[in-house]
């Protein structure tokens, strides 16, 4: 297990490798489909982004509601590819790492190795197990989108999976060619 804290940076993100397991712990932010595409607003339009983009790590979530006495709901990763048509233009502004669950588009792997970022996979089905990592959660910017409104979350020793490391090698091509060994 290879523990990293954020904000991440170049030298930090060429020495994680496909496969390799980490406990991420710092300041992570939420985005999903609909605050993707008011960041992109923003870029488009040359307004203030909610929050700056650079060595950060956006998880693809849409948490449910917090019970009484606790941070947040259960937060479980979204499907990644629904946001990759909206991806390049964050890393472009120096986003560093996605977590989310499933495979990516070959462009997006593509743009991981131009703008030396990384994919890390959260178990899918595993929310409520995420959320005990999760110790802080305040909402930045757009409340109006409900769970998915961008929210800055301060996590401690979540555990993740490189599924794309900044070389371009993808986990779910590397398991299925070791698994038809």
């Amino acid at each position: 297990m290879i523990s990293i804290e954020m904000p991440f940076n170049k030298e930090k993100i060429n020495n994680l490798i496909c496969g390799d397991l980490v406990s991420l712990s710092g300041t992570i932010y939420t985005a999903r489909d609909a605050a993707h595409k008011r960041i992109i607003q923003c870029i488009n339009n040359g307004q203030k982004l909610p929050f700056d983009l650079k060595d950060q790590a956006i998880y693809y979530v849409g948490p449910t509601p917090s019970r009484p006495g606790q941070v947040i709901g259960s937060a479980g990763p979204t499907t990644s590819y629904r946001m990759d048509d909206l991806t390049i233009p964050l890393l472009e502004q120096g986003l560093k790492i996605m977590i989310g669950k499933g495979k990516r588009d070959e462009k997006i792997i593509e743009a991981i190795k131009h703008y030396n970022a990384v994919y890390l996979a959260a178990v899918g089905g595993a929310g409520a197990y995420i959320s005990n990592s999760i110790k802080s959660c305040e909402i930045v910017a757009y409340e109006d989108l409900d769970s998915e409104a961008i929210r800055k979350l301060e996590v401690e020793n979540l555990q993740l999976i490189v599924a794309i490391d900044s070389y371009g090698n993808n986990i779910y091509e590397k398991g299925r060619e070791e698994y038809a060994k």
